[in-house]
Order: structure tokens, then sequence, then C-alpha cells
């Protein structure tokens, strides 16, 4: 683990994209369907309770969360997409919004699909890649709540999420998380060593 994950603090929220922070650090950003277990895994990477706060009704959350891991390092939680209660102009002002912000955003790094294990690469899921392949941006995805399958089965989604990508040519890196459990800490830290840290965009901040 990499305990600098546990001072990581809130930031700023953002509901356009002109309130965002300058583009000029690193981020990586978190991004999955309503009740996918994103605040909860965040929750977990920091070590920080109710940092990133989930809500009981899905979809409330409409704002791009900062939180600040060093200066100019940054992990940003979207909000959540395809909860159908959400009203249609809700949908589309957050459709645009997102799909803006991968595509021009030069300070992100890596988008992080956060997935259900049990319900991986929904049609929303595959729209966030979309757009991620198109902007050029890495990806990772982390299948949460891996607790809630035993062994066999997390291996066989994991296998089986991989071979879809892999299928549709996607590259992407992929991981089990449970944040129950606390399992797949290590390896969540060493992606975000990666593309915070340890990348020539980030190694540039520190010159």
């Amino acid at each position: 683990m990499n305990s600098v994950y546990f001072r990581t603090q809130f930031l700023t929220s953002a509901h356009k994209l002109s309130q965002l922070p300058p583009d000029t650090g690193v981020e990586i950003a978190f991004a999955g369907r309503s009740n996918s277990g994103k605040s909860s895994a965040i929750n977990t990477i920091t070590q920080t309770r109710n940092l990133a706060r989930s809500s009981k009704t899905p979809g409330r959350t409409q704002l791009l969360n900062y939180f600040e891991v060093l200066e100019q390092r940054y992990i940003v939680d979207l909000p959540g997409y395809g909860y159908a209660k959400v009203p249609q102009q809700s949908r589309q002002h957050w459709s645009k919004t997102l799909g803006a912000y991968i595509q021009a955003r030069s300070a992100l790094q890596c988008v992080v699909i956060v997935m259900d294990a049990r319900r991986p690469l929904t049609g929303n899921d595959w729209q966030m890649i979309d757009w991620c392949l198109g902007a050029g941006v890495n990806l990772h995805c982390l299948l949460t709540k891996a607790d809630k399958l035993n062994r066999s089965n997390a291996a066989k989604a994991l296998l089986e999420t991989q071979a879809a990508l892999e299928k549709a040519g996607v590259e992407a890196t992929l991981q089990l998380f449970s944040s129950l459990k606390k399992q797949g800490i290590d390896d969540a830290h060493e992606l975000l060593d990666m593309w915070l840290f340890n990348n020539p965009r980030a190694q540039q901040l520190d010159m």
C-alpha cells in the first residue's frame, strides 16, 4: 500500500466544465453506473470514510468531485450514470458534460470504470469506453463487490470481461475489488502510482 492516498482530501465540486481546476495537473477519474460501488471503492482506496459520499438514492450525485492526493494530483469522482429515474434533461446534460470532459481534459491520464462484478460491461459502460478510446485515455476496469461471488465465479467474471474487451479491440487493465473485504487495494494503489506519479506528464510537475 501507499499511505500517500490516506491523506487525500476533498478539493472542490463542479457542475460544469468551466468550474474545474486548471488543466495543469494529473488526474485519474472514477466512472461507473449508479450503485456500482464507486464511492465505496474511492473511500476504501483512500482509507477515508465518507470522502466520496454515496447516496441512498441512485443517480442523485450530479457533480464532478475533485479530491487532492498531493498538489496537482487528483482523483475525480464522476457522476454515476445509467439510472433510469434521473430526468431526461439531466441525463442529456451529464452525457454531454462527461463526454466533453474525457475528450478535452489533458490532465486526465486514466479512467477507472467501476463495474459490479456480477453485471459488468453494460451499455453505459461501453459508452464510457468509447469516449475514452476516442480521446486516447487509458482504461482500468475495477470489478467491485467481488465478495458477492465465490472465488471461482469471481475469476470467471474477470476472464469473461477481459475476453469481451479483447474481442472489441479495447486495451485495458482489470482487477477484482471488494470494499467489504478490503480486496484489491494494493493493485489499485499501483495503478494510481503509475498515472499520478510515474508517467511523463506527472514527472514534469516535479521538475
